[in-house]
């Protein structure tokens, strides 16, 4: 966009409370009274005046939750059954994501992946700037699990996680680790959360330490958590899940 030389950029673009009222923060009156409560912040600085106009590619801020103005941007949270390819498309025909993603009004892709055979908290979005971010691996977005294994684990494999080994692909380590509970003799539940990216890196580590997984849902991604959501079902992050999203990716 080409400038006057004599303009402000911040006589450009849309009124700030029109623009935060059509992202759903709050009506007009009522985001009227947070820019005079200086509670709302634009590209860093906080602004009082209630005649400032923004541009779309503006960074806007309320109590410190990034805003996300584009109201085109969909975040919707899956909970990927087993047995579902984390992909838009699989060329050995499997189930994949499009059964999910069709219901969708804007064509979205999954943020990073989640085995074939492990279940759990999986987001699709349009936002590819964020997807990218969020999926890289030096990002290091944190990640819960919760593992049935195979045999009856002690506080010694717990420690041998948090500790960390090397595996073929290099030294690994949980951020941490816990025993929820041992469902019968020959079983544990074990929670696990780290930020490697690596393949299949929960079922690795488990293996490596002498307690195969039998099932493995991922509970967390990052400030993201399932909650109730049932196996298959979606739906869009709330307002605050996607403030907090932002806030990570930025």
């Amino acid at each position: 966009m080409s400038h006057d030389p004599g303009s402000d950029p911040a006589d450009e673009g849309e009124r700030l409370q029109k623009v935060l009222a059509a992202a759903g923060v709050a009506s007009r009156r009522v985001v009227e009274d947070m820019i005079v409560d200086g509670r709302i912040e634009v590209d860093g600085e906080v602004v009082m005046e209630l005649g400032r106009r923004i541009t779309p590619d503006a960074r806007v801020t309320v109590d410190g939750t990034p805003v996300q103005l584009d109201v085109s941007k969909r975040y919707v949270m899956l909970n990927k059954p087993t047995g579902v390819v984390s992909s838009m498309a699989d060329d050995r025909g499997r189930p994949d994501l499009t059964t999910y993603a069709a219901a969708i009004d804007e064509r979205v892709y999954n943020v990073g992946r989640l085995d074939f055979d492990t279940s759990g908290l999986l987001l699709l979005t349009n936002d590819g700037e964020l997807a990218n971010v969020l999926a890289h691996p030096s990002f290091g977005v944190e990640k819960t699990y919760v593992a049935k294994v195979v045999g009856r684990v002690d506080s010694r494999i717990v420690r041998t996680l948090r500790n960390g080994f090397e595996l073929e692909d290099g030294f690994i380590r949980a951020d941490r680790a816990r025993i929820l509970g041992t469902p019968g003799r020959q079983a544990s539940m074990l929670e696990i959360t780290l930020h490697s990216g690596r393949n299949r890196i929960v079922r690795r580590m488990l293996e490596h330490v002498g307690h195969p997984v039998v099932e493995l849902v991922r509970r967390r991604f990052g400030p993201l958590t399932l909650g109730t959501l049932a196996s298959g079902a979606t739906r869009e992050l709330t307002k605050d899940e996607r403030g907090s999203i932002l806030r990570l990716a930025r």
